[in-house]
């Protein structure tokens, strides 16, 4: 199975008082959800997150649970930003290493599990997290070092390095941290309007999955002009099948309120 890979700008103190404090205090959800002026839907697919987080036990990958439901919750609240396949997990350079903190630096010992990976261990799980002040020099880093250039090209290649540098870039002008996910959204490259996503979908950045949407239709293109078959000719016959986590504890993977799924990438476009 391919990654989704998404990015998600949040500080530290939001990661408490969005998820660990409501994990301690289920009521403050309430007003919460109505400083944000969540919508019902989201508060709703909110708390399935946390009721989810709830059930977590001692011996469960703390990355499969509450960091991958703390990235589902970002993204009811701020934006996100989706790169198919390419993740700072990937990488073997040790150099990456010193830009990343650890749960358990910062997490309290209440909600930390037997098994921490910090980085991406499976699907619907999170990965690494860059802390704020690291979000800033990453970026100066990857203009200056050529060796910090050189793999986050390679990992973010095809020009995906563009959106990364995007994720990185809001994160610094809101003095925010980046968490790494995978499938907290999953787009449908042939048709956007089928993506599905545990968290808000109006909420993740466009730029990614038409990127995504772009070097599919090539692919298929390319598969055409290989096998000479006339232009147009797969992509009619394309079908694809998005496999889901089937948790009884875990809410539904909505695309957003029925009303508004037909025209979601319109509204984007600003032309609905």
């Amino acid at each position: 199975m391919g990654y989704d890979i998404s990015y998600h700008p949040i500080s530290e103190q939001q990661i408490e008082t969005w998820y660990f404090e409501l994990l301690r205090n289920p009521e403050k959800i309430e007003a919460i959800s109505a400083a944000h002026r969540l919508e019902d839907f989201y508060k709703t697919k909110y708390q399935d997150t946390l009721n989810a987080g709830r059930e977590t036990d001692k011996n469960d990958y703390f990355d499969k649970t509450h960091g991958f439901f703390i990235a589902v919750v970002q993204g009811f609240f701020e934006q996100y930003f989706y790169v198919r396949g390419g993740a700072l997990s990937f990488s073997k350079n040790e150099l990456l290493a010193n830009y990343y903190k650890r749960w358990e630096d910062f997490v309290q010992q209440e909600f930390l599990t037997n098994n921490i990976g910090n980085k991406l261990v499976e699907n619907y799980c999170s990965g690494v997290f860059i802390p704020a002040e690291k979000v800033a020099q990453l970026i100066d880093d990857y203009q200056q070092n050529p060796a910090i250039k050189a793999e986050l090209d390679t990992l973010f290649s095809e020009n995906r390095i563009s959106i990364f540098l995007r994720a990185l870039q809001f994160a610094k002008e809101r003095g925010l941290g980046l968490l790494e996910a995978t499938e907290v959204v999953e787009p449908q490259p042939f048709d956007l309007n089928e993506s599905k996503s545990y968290s808000n979908l109006f909420n993740c950045d466009k730029e990614g999955p038409l990127l995504y949407r772009t070097a599919a239709l090539q692919q298929i293109q390319e598969i055409e002009q290989r096998n000479g078959l006339p232009e147009n000719e797969i992509l009619p016959n394309v079908k694809t099948e998005t496999i889901h986590v089937d948790s009884q504890n875990f809410g539904t993977i909505e695309t957003s309120q029925p009303s508004k799924k037909k025209s979601f990438w319109n509204r984007l476009f600003g032309k609905d």
